[in-house]
């Protein structure tokens, strides 16, 4: 499951609206009540400038209920200033509620049409609360009114691919690098979106091409990698990772996957240096620990074998197939009776979580020892 950011909402609160207005208002609506009745008293009759002042000091805050009861009443006091309403929708995105977000900016949009940051933050509402088709239609407004911002053709390409339009998402990306080359996160989005639509070849032309732009670059190398594995071109994959580890020789997931490839083409010592490799800079990385141990099994290394279940035991506790491997590894080296304890302990576990083969099975190698 891919999962992806946006670029985060411009800050609304500027000097535009702190100087909007100096004459003092009558109470036009009732401040909302979680605003104590002295913070009220504090607000009614003031300016609204200080009005607008008040409710920027508590989103400072973080007191976002209280702000936005502040902006509300704001509004009260000018319907027509856009920015409140502005305010008031990046308030709401504040506290989560991106449909009354959404709300907010429309009416700032009817208000100030040619605003390209109103359509983007709306662009941005729509999203979050799922609407990602009025969302594209939102950000494509943004993108008419400022075709230079890439936040708003970013914010579209990524509604698009929630909204699964592959197509228009990775035509819209190829887009955001035409004008922004050295922009990362399009293209790790891009060869990502092309590899869920299983579009290989262009994502190894796509990458090649931006590696001899960006030759340090051991993420795009690491994609590529990905892209020849998914072509069953193995050597190429290999290799392109080794390359990217030179790169970046503290990156774990590098050597994890180095090791998977050595370890299915049959070369476990090769596979466990680089197992080994990962741990050494990610000593709690299960994963590699579990593969380490399988392979000391395979081995026959059963005492360096034991070392790592016991560890893996320690960390996962209720992993059944730890005890079980564990309880191989001690049967390996002639201790049967503390093999018993640990391959019952495995069949228990096996048992709590439904495993009823695994639990035969076990029952079976328990009454042999």
């Amino acid at each position: 499951m891919l999962k992806f950011k946006t670029a985060k909402l411009p800050i609304l609160f500027s000097s535009s609206i702190l100087v909007t207005a100096v004459a003092v208002y009558p109470l036009v609506a009732q401040v909302n009540p979680s605003i104590s009745n002295k913070e009220q008293k504090e607000i009614q009759g003031k300016p609204l400038y200080e009005v607008l002042e008040q409710g920027k000091q508590y989103v400072d805050l973080e007191e976002y209920e209280k702000a936005l009861s502040v902006y509300e009443y704001a509004a009260s006091m000018e319907r027509e200033n856009s920015r409140i309403f502005s305010g008031i929708g990046y308030i709401q995105t504040l506290l989560g509620n991106y449909s009354e977000a959404a709300k907010a900016y429309q009416k700032a949009i009817a208000l100030e049409p040619g605003n390209p940051e109103f359509y983007y933050a709306l662009g941005y509402s729509l999203g979050k609360s799922g609407n990602y088709g009025r969302a594209a239609s939102a950000y494509e407004q943004a993108i008419r009114l400022a075709p230079e911002n890439i936040d708003h053709h970013l914010g579209l390409g990524v509604v698009l691919l929630r909204d699964q339009e592959y197509d228009r998402a990775i035509d819209t990306f190829y887009r955001i690098i035409s004008l922004d080359p050295s922009n990362q996160k399009a293209k790790n989005i891009l060869s990502n979106a092309l590899f869920k639509q299983k579009r290989y070849p262009e994502a190894i032309a796509f990458l090649e091409d931006a590696i001899v732009q960006d030759p340090e670059n051991a993420e795009l190398k690491m994609q590529l990698a990905t892209a020849f594995l998914n072509q069953n071109k193995m050597e190429l994959g290999l290799q392109t990772l080794e390359s990217a580890a030179k790169l970046d020789p503290d990156n774990e997931v590098i050597y994890l996957k180095i090791a998977t490839i050595l370890q299915l083409q049959g070369d476990l010592e090769g596979a466990l240096n680089y197992y080994k490799k990962a741990v050494k800079i990610r000593p709690d990385l299960v994963e590699a620990q579990a593969k380490i141990g399988k392979i000391l099994l395979a081995q026959e290394n059963y005492l360096k074998a034991i070392v790592t279940y016991r560890r893996l035991t320690e960390i996962k506790p209720k992993n059944p197939t730890f005890y079980h491997n564990l309880g191989l590894a001690l049967q390996g080296r002639g201790r049967n009776e503390e093999a018993s304890l640990v391959l019952q302990k495995a069949r228990d576990l096996y048992r709590e979580q439904g495993q009823i083969a695994k639990e035969e099975e076990l029952n079976i190698l328990i009454e042999k020892l």
